[in-house]
This record gives structure tokens, sequence and C-alpha cells, in this order.
């Protein structure tokens, strides 16, 4: 069973889209926080990481990066409310190995397809 972790800091988001992956068979687990991301994949090391991007304290593409420092096979889908053309972060996480992006308000079948894709490649 594939392994994935959800990051975002409004628990809403982070607990609709992961029952929506526990009800695919995929072993979800969910942190609120970039801090607490970096220890859940210490412990759990999760296939797929689905970030936010804005966060406080430690933003979405610096927890990519320590992500990736840690694991470098541990696959990661981005999550912004902006569009990857109106700013920077789409090719800085594309640089550090992120391997889908996703925009808010999220769309189920989009977001299905980004992290099965990214799971099967």
């Amino acid at each position: 069973m594939p392994k994935m972790l959800i990051v975002d800091d409004e628990e809403d988001v982070r607990e609709f889209a992961a029952n929506f992956f526990r009800k695919r068979k995929i072993d979800t687990r969910t942190a609120g926080s970039g801090e607490e991301a970096l220890n859940k994949v210490k412990e759990d090391r999760p296939d797929l990481v689905l970030l936010d991007i804005r966060m406080g304290g430690m933003n979405g593409i610096q927890t990519l990066e320590a992500i990736k420092k840690l694991d470098a096979t541990i696959k990661a889908v981005m999550v912004t409310g902006t569009r990857p053309e109106e700013n920077e972060s789409y090719n800085t996480c594309v640089q550090l190995g992120a391997c889908g992006y996703v925009h808010k308000p999220l769309k189920l079948e989009e977001l299905e397809q980004v992290v099965m894709k990214a799971l099967n490649p």
C-alpha cells in the first residue's frame, strides 16, 4: 500500500484530502507544518508528499528542500493558491524535484490524477 503525507496548515483541507485518499487504499498521514512534516518523513518515509506552498513558519518550498535532503526518492506534489506563471515558486519547486503542481481550491479529480500518476509512473 503506498504511503502519502499531506502537509497543509489548514486542518479542513488536510482532513478532506486525507479521507479522499484513504478511501482509495493509500496509507495517508497528515502534518500541519513543515517542521511536523519533516519529523513524519523521518519516521514514516512516505512515497509521496502533498505539500502546501504557503504555510506559516517553514513554507512548502523550504520543506520540499529539506525532504529531498533527507530522501531524494520521496516524490512531492505542490499545492498552491496561485497560478505557476504568477510567481517563481513553480520553477523553484520543479528544480527541487517536485513531480506535480495543483491549485486551490482543490478539485478532487485533478488531485487524484496528479497523485496517482506520481505514485504509478
